[in-house]
């Protein structure tokens, strides 16, 4: 993996690599803004708490070796702490509140929005914190008036033939998918003597929640090792794999993001 405060990601379209007088010139010339937001919590016997802030460094370090300066999109540091109580009770979760997160995305917001920054892309590598980010994301924009785009690490990827069909339905926390990029990213971190596979009982009820969303959920109701997949299927070269077609496609994505207006301003009369 590369060292932090290195490579385009972490040094060259690092923020606050800047002084404050250059972020401020830099919020002139309609620079894009990357936050990441990632979770601390429980991977199961076998990978670090870390897990999902790592994975959000790897793909963004893939992500920026697709853009240069000229692009105009920089990255700012990482929120490694998310909204991660379905995990509550795990050793090794901290989680933060949703009234909490989404005061900090706000109050984060808000100070790049007086500097002048107009256009915020919240990048989400934790499922749990996808649907307040959904709120965050609005409440941002309606206050601030900035653009702002949500995008989540998990559906980048297009490499799914890699996984099994269970893995892909399933395999939503700390299996195939997720060990593979630590293996790759830092396999000194994954315990190898250790790795599980447990899925969650399969009823009609659970196909629902899955392709759906349809009721909630906490670790528990799933998991006795806290994990659901396979993580001995997991290689180190599925991992790279995973994260280079992730970076890609993030890149091309934020490209978009930068360009994308609406095509027209609907005036409206105060009421």
């Amino acid at each position: 993996m590369t060292a932090r405060y290195q490579g385009m990601a972490y040094n060259e379209l690092f923020l606050p690599r800047l002084s404050g007088p250059e972020i401020g010139e830099l919020a002139k010339t309609g620079a894009m803004l990357i936050l990441p937001i990632g979770a601390m919590e429980q991977h199961g016997p076998h990978l670090p708490v870390y897990t999902d802030t790592l994975i959000g460094e790897g793909m963004l370090t893939e992500a920026f070796k697709h853009l240069t300066s000229e692009d105009n999109i920089w990255l700012l540091p990482h929120l490694p702490y998310g909204k991660s109580n379905e995990h509550a009770g795990w050793s090794g979760t901290v989680t933060l509140t949703a009234v909490t997160l989404l005061a900090v995305l706000m109050d984060i917001a808000d100070s790049l929005a007086r500097t002048g920054f107009d256009r915020l892309v919240l990048f989400n590598t934790h499922g749990g914190n996808a649907d307040l980010l959904n709120l965050a994301a609005r409440d941002i924009r309606e206050k601030t008036g900035m653009m702002v785009f949500r995008l989540d690490g998990g559906g980048l990827d297009n490499d799914k033939e890699l996984l099994t069909p269970e893995e892909r339905m399933y395999g939503i926390h700390a299996g195939d998918s997720e060990t593979s990029m630590i293996m790759h990213l830092h396999n000194a971190w994954v315990h190898h003597d250790v790795l599980p596979n447990e899925f969650p009982p399969v009823s009609s009820e659970m196909k629902l929640q899955f392709s759906n969303k349809r009721f909630a959920w906490v670790m528990k109701d799933l998991s006795i090792s806290g994990v659901c997949g396979n993580a001995q299927l997991a290689t180190a070269e599925k991992g790279s794999t995973l994260l280079t077609s992730a970076g890609r496609n993030a890149a091309e994505l934020f490209k978009l993001m930068l360009e994308f207006q609406f095509d027209k301003k609907i005036e409206m009369e105060s009421v």
